[in-house]
């Protein structure tokens, strides 16, 4: 029963240590206990973070790995606080006040997956409307990321660059006016970033 009342002690420890869960696999419950009383015996101050030297040291005395060392030191010497914490003396500025955030809004990141849905559905509409031949050279010339060049298409087609040209041209000329008439005010953009 001692072993069992052991592990369930070990167990409450690191549940209630931090918020944040630590300790999941055998190893890192082992340095959990063991850490301080390792420092201690290797005459390593508590300073604060190891050294790449010290870190390897006690990964040696434990047998894991110099980062698992790192992390756990670092758990164990900061503790949790509170996001609604006061920082300032006035007690009217909390921690979570100073986290800045650099990433666009979910809202405007919304936005922008929505325009550029649309944009690419009146694209794609515009698109389709091309004949075959015609939407080949357009996507192949326009839309991919490793253009081909008018010769190439030529041989393919077998037609001269300046045909291909041509094709590519009323092509483009098409997709423009199709976008135009669906869009509206909203079509120039589409159409710059197009070209």
């Amino acid at each position: 029963a001692m072993w069992w009342i052991k592990a369930a002690i070990t167990e409450h420890i690191l549940k209630s240590w931090s918020l944040v869960k630590l300790g999941t696999v055998a190893s890192q419950k082992k340095l959990f206990f063991s850490l301080r009383k390792i420092k201690s015996r290797l005459s390593i101050m508590d300073t604060g973070e190891l050294t790449d030297a010290q870190a390897g040291e006690i990964a040696d005395a434990t047998k894991v790995s110099v980062e698992d060392v790192k992390n756990m030191n670092r758990r164990l010497s900061a503790r949790d606080y509170s996001l609604n914490a006061t920082v300032t003396e006035d007690e009217t500025v909390e921690y979570v006040d100073t986290l800045v955030d650099d990433r666009p809004s979910p809202e405007a990141q919304l936005a922008a997956r929505e325009e550029f849905g649309a944009k690419d559905n009146l694209l794609q509409d515009a698109i389709s409307t091309l004949p075959e031949r015609e939407r080949a050279i357009f996507m192949e010339r326009r839309l991919s990321e490793d253009p081909k060049t008018l010769e190439e298409l030529g041989t393919v087609y077998g037609v001269s660059r300046e045909r291909i040209r041509q094709l590519e041209a009323r092509a483009f000329e098409k997709v423009r006016k199709a976008v135009l008439n669906a869009a509206g005010d909203k079509a120039p953009d589409l159409l710059a970033a197009m070209a």
